[in-house]
């Protein structure tokens, strides 16, 4: 009953729409050339003249100093990864997380990542799924992970927790355990609760984990401990004594994490 805008929307059906064969052919073209012909094949490896060494100083300025204010993930990973170029697998359907191809010195590399401009980045049953059938996919196809991470948790509600955001959730949450092939996660700026632990972290075999200076990983942000450790006061002060000594990556990579 739906068209091509209902199944890459709102259903999930349909990965991506084009406006003419022509570039529906193109498109898939685009996408092969990141695959390998089958899954006892290495990707295809693509020369660059994008060296691994090249600095990006925009790197320093584009994640807010406010944490709520939203910034374009997909900028970011652009600035990462060989010559500016991200193939995005569902772009249309829950944009709050992005998946997609990519290459780093010139080997296909999969992205994650957490998108800040919708929905502030929180998971949802749609994301999960989303993400989870995405790991699983280049899992199979020994394609490494890379998973940019700034998460502020699941997103609450009724209809989430009607819908089993709980059962959908732990869909990523198994995928990327399970998963084999190597993981790299950067978390940009928060990575809390549970959110955090679903999105590739050292607690689901996680090889290597790198932050922002800037980074929280935390249980929630610093304003909500601390009205539930002071019940209820919420004094400027101690919300400032929280931040200096939880909300930086310091405490995680002291554990391990």
């Amino acid at each position: 009953l739906g068209g091509a805008k209902t199944h890459t929307t709102i259903s999930g059906v349909a990965h991506r729409a084009f406006d003419n064969d022509v570039e529906a052919l193109a498109q898939v073209r685009n996408l092969f050339d990141y695959l390998p012909l089958n899954n006892d094949e290495a990707a295809p490896q693509v020369p660059t003249l994008d060296t691994p060494d090249r600095c990006e100083e925009a790197l320093e300025s584009i994640v807010p100093a406010d944490p709520n204010m939203p910034y374009d993930m997909t900028e970011l990973i652009k600035l990462v990864v060989d010559d500016g170029e991200l193939y995005e697998i569902m772009p249309a359907f829950a944009k709050n997380i992005v998946t997609g191809f990519a290459r780093m010195n010139g080997k296909t590399v999969a992205i994650v990542a957490n998108q800040p401009l919708e929905l502030a980045g929180c998971l949802d049953i749609d994301s999960s799924v989303k993400a989870a059938r995405f790991v699983r996919f280049v899992d199979a196809f020994n394609i490494p992970i890379i998973t940019f991470v700034d998460v502020p948790g699941f997103l609450p509600g009724t209809d989430q927790e009607h819908n089993g955001v709980i059962r959908e959730g732990a869909k990523l949450l198994f995928a990327y355990a399970e998963a084999t092939v190597p993981k790299l996660t950067v978390i940009t700026r928060k990575a809390y609760g549970g959110a955090y632990d679903v999105m590739s972290s050292k607690h689901l075999r996680g090889d290597i984990n790198y932050a922002w200076p800037s980074a929280e990983i935390a249980v929630m942000g610093a304003k909500g401990a601390v009205e539930i450790i002071f019940r209820g006061k919420n004094s400027e002060e101690d919300t400032h004594r929280y931040t200096d000594r939880f909300a930086n990556p310091m405490v995680a990579a002291e554990r391990g994490f």
